[in-house]
């Protein structure tokens, strides 16, 4: 069976997520920080009146931290009841992966390399990493309350 996953860019990296996790795409609009929330969360923004907040992916991702301009944008993605939003540098496009096509992270010796890692996949002659959005939201649970 395939799935479709959505491509984006965070630097030279190309990483894509469950489409169906998908609810918007936004344009980047400036967050508002919270005290004493770890490095990777960069605030929260006003969705619809609702309170969303937006991770710096690449912060989380060990990366180094995003300083946002017009041109990034925040996927916003749902992980059971709640709306959080992804800080990314652009979307590409809508990918079909079939079945195979995802293959498991290398082991490179290290778990922490591929701890938000589903797996990695070929598109396009580029190897795009597929994200467990459920362990990359994990240890938020603060954040929840706070979307409540």
């Amino acid at each position: 069976m395939s799935r479709q996953i959505i491509t984006f860019r965070i630097g030279e990296q190309y990483l894509g997520v469950d489409i169906m996790a998908i609810r918007e795409i936004r344009a980047w609009s400036p967050t508002t920080r919270l005290p004493h929330v770890p490095e990777y969360v960069h605030g929260v923004v006003n969705l619809r009146g609702s309170v969303l907040p937006v991770f710096d992916l690449s912060a989380r991702l060990g990366w180094g931290v995003t300083d946002p301009t017009a041109r990034h944008v925040i996927i916003v993605v749902q992980l059971g009841n709640q709306l959080q939003g992804l800080i990314v540098d652009a979307v590409n496009d809508i990918v079909t992966l079939t079945d195979g096509a995802l293959q498991p992270p290398p082991n490179v010796g290290d778990d922490e390399a591929a701890i938000f890692l589903e797996g990695l996949a070929s598109v396009d002659d580029r190897m795009v990493m597929v994200l467990s959005l459920s362990r990359l939201t994990d240890g938020t649970d603060d954040l929840e309350q706070i979307a409540a």
